[in-house]
């Protein structure tokens, strides 16, 4: 039972660490070319596996892009990452970082990438202007799966966000209800 009992003490204090490890801000006024050069890498995986996304690209005002997002839990669990959002001309527009807590029967570890498509004005000033943006409040997001971006056209778009989770890599299983925050960061 004390067995038992540690590990669910641990693996909360594990999942704050791995969430506070993800928040680097750097003292630099250049920028960050590294966390740059990968969300412009992720973004073009997108492009490459799921050629839709390119065509809401060209409607899209800007484009933030999380290329690294680790996700970790066991019944309590927390995901991170930095991204960088693109203007639709692909200049930087700023530096953001995603973070959430999860809970529910749930264990394991996964990376992904998150690209989410600000189709309107509306969208990126509130994302600017808030003190963090909680997915679920604000703009309206829409997750898009594999299925629906084969399907989708650029004349049915209504949605303020759209959104692409793609390039899992490790495990993780389970249901669990969560709730993602982005908050802009100075690079």
């Amino acid at each position: 039972m004390i067995r038992y009992l540690r590990l669910v003490i641990a693996i909360p204090l594990l999942l704050v660490a791995v969430a506070c490890s993800t928040q680097q801000n750097s003292t630099s006024g250049g920028g960050n070319p590294e966390l740059e050069a990968k969300a412009r890498t992720a973004l073009q995986q997108l492009f490459d596996t799921t050629p839709k996304a390119k065509d809401i690209q060209y409607q899209a005002k800007a484009v933030l892009v999380f290329p690294d997002i680790l996700k970790a839990g066991f019944l309590v669990g927390a995901q991170g990452g930095n991204g960088v959002m693109f203007s639709a001309d692909g200049k930087v527009m700023g530096y953001y970082n995603a973070t959430a807590l999860s809970y529910g029967l749930q264990a394991g570890v996964q990376s992904f990438s998150e690209a989410m498509f600000l189709m309107t004005d509306s969208a990126i000033n509130y994302l600017n202007s808030s003190d963090g943006w909680s997915i679920g409040m604000g703009p309206s997001v829409v997750v898009v799966d594999a299925g629906m971006g084969k399907s989708m056209t650029t004349t049915t778009l209504q949605s303020d966000v759209y959104a692409f989770i793609y390039g899992q890599q490790g495990l993780m299983a389970g249901l669990g209800v969560q709730g993602q925050k982005i908050t802009k960061i100075n690079p």
